[in-house]
């Protein structure tokens, strides 16, 4: 099995990165380095916040975890856990915060501030968005937003207003989020923020508006290295028609390749 997508405490599920770990097999592509360089230059600079978007299946995770794990940053990367499915939008950012606080041993919102301006940079990633896979009795903020649908966008309204009402206390911190608008239609994932064309473009250039955007994406070449470092048996014809089948989205083909 592949060590391309590594890692919940050295455990991989489903080929999505979870925390940091080794990878021998990793393909460093025209994304990874912009993803490197976005991070090494957080080392002597504040106030950036980058939102790392991606297809489903392109491995932002890798990119993010694998480009952390060759830089001296330290990075504050919290975790979410849920309980509750049907929470309110309003439940879940209290939650959130009141889990930092507790995280960080602090007793307001306003000190959460002071405290992770001490990092290099603050990481909204899997800690946060899949914490299921740490914790199979609990849930994380991609799964409850999943699951509620329109439900869930006064959440990320919140969060907004509380990045305009505190914009002066984040000129000292870095905040990188690994981003996703996931809808479901029947049956099958999509991002609002890569997979509808023009609509997707154009919330792609809203953000850019008021942050640094990174998209995760790769080239049919370069898909058809991260595969075939992967699965070295499997020749380019193979790679080209599962590229044909899945667009180059590197985790979608190698799980099919393993169910083959």
């Amino acid at each position: 099995m592949s060590l391309y997508y590594v890692f919940i405490n050295n455990i991989m599920a489903e080929y999505r990165v979870q925390s940091e770990g080794d990878s021998n097999d990793f393909v460093f592509t025209r994304s990874f380095r912009n993803t490197y360089r976005m991070f090494r230059s957080l080392k002597n600079r504040k106030g950036r916040f980058v939102l790392i978007i991606g297809t489903p299946g392109t491995g932002k995770s890798a990119n993010i975890y694998s480009a952390l794990r060759m830089l001296d940053l330290d990075i504050y990367d919290p975790t979410l856990f849920l309980d509750n499915m049907k929470m309110s939008s309003s439940e879940v950012f209290h939650e959130f915060f009141h889990t930092l606080r507790v995280d960080l041993g602090v007793k307001t919102n306003e000190e959460i501030y002071r405290k992770v301006a001490e990092y290099d940079a603050v990481l909204l990633a899997d800690k946060l968005l899949d914490s299921e896979f740490l914790d199979k009795d609990k849930f994380g903020l991609s799964l409850w937003t999943e699951n509620n649908g329109i439900k869930a966008f006064p959440f990320y309204i919140k969060v907004f207003r509380e990045y305009l009402k505190h914009r002066e206390d984040l000129e000292k911190i870095n905040v990188v989020i690994q981003t996703a608008l996931m809808v479901k239609i029947n049956d099958v994932k999509y991002d609002l923020l890569t997979d509808f064309s023009i609509l997707s473009e154009v919330f792609v250039f809203l953000m850019n508006l008021f942050f640094e955007v990174i998209r995760i994406s790769y080239s049919e070449e370069e898909t058809v290295q991260i595969i075939q470092k992967n699965f070295p048996d499997v020749d380019e014809d193979q790679v080209i028609t599962c590229i044909k089948k899945y667009g180059c989205r590197p985790r979608f083909i190698f799980e099919a390749l393993e169910k083959s």
